[in-house]
């Protein structure tokens, strides 16, 4: 008969994500997870089969978590197409402010995972396209509602700046990683934002700290 499970698994992959998200994969030991997680290497194996499979497993939670909270802004019924991408930038700002530390954020699992494992690694490289393919296609189709309302001015069609949005956050994730201040994190989001919405040949004032993107409840 299998021994019960003595310890939270929700938990542990929260506790595993952090450490992966702070540390990256390979400078993340099994011993560190062993700490991080307050279990012994074999208890970690038993759960979770391989430091691989757990990595893979914190990295679903994390994409799931950060891109339910993403969609839920740009699916939203009955709101105006261009507010729900200033609510959606602004929400990229809020995220950066919260997992900031000593002056520099820790980036974005995703972003950082790209980089370290999706060349090498093709199970990785296949759940961060299936990720990205879930925020281009609600991009896709704010844009395409707002080019419609004449919200977005941009002559420019839905995937190319769904795809010129996407790079922009990704963007956003590594200038707060590399210490940018939140003022100029809100600068380039709300630069993205002009290049979708002001009127082509209309000169732009720029605003002041106060009317950078933010957050409305």
């Amino acid at each position: 008969m299998a021994r019960p499970r003595t310890f939270d698994e929700d938990r542990a992959l929260d506790a595993a994500m952090r450490l992966f998200w702070e540390n990256g994969y390979e400078a993340t030991s099994t011993r560190d997870l062993c700490t991080a997680l307050g279990l012994d290497r074999s208890s970690v194996y038993n759960a979770f089969t391989s430091k691989h499979e757990l990595f893979r497993r914190a990295l679903i939670r994390y994409t799931d978590m950060m891109t339910a909270a993403q969609l839920e802004i740009l699916d939203g019924p009955g709101t105006p197409a261009v507010d729900r991408l200033r609510r959606f930038m602004a929400l990229v700002i809020e995220q950066e402010e919260a997992n900031s530390r000593n002056g520099r954020g820790t980036g974005c699992l995703s972003v950082n995972t790209t980089v370290e494992l999706a060349g090498r690694d093709p199970e990785i490289a296949a759940h961060l396209a299936r990720d990205t393919e879930r925020r281009l296609t609600s991009l896709r189709a704010v844009i395409a509602a707002g080019l419609r309302d004449g919200s977005i001015t941009s002559t420019r069609n839905p995937v190319e700046l769904a795809h010129y949005l996407n790079a922009v956050i990704a963007g956003i994730r590594i200038s707060g990683q590399g210490g940018a201040s939140l003022d100029t994190l809100s600068a380039i989001a709300q630069t993205a934002l002009d290049a979708l919405t002001l009127t082509p040949h209309t000169p732009h004032v720029r605003p002041s700290p106060a009317e950078h993107v933010h957050h409305t409840p």
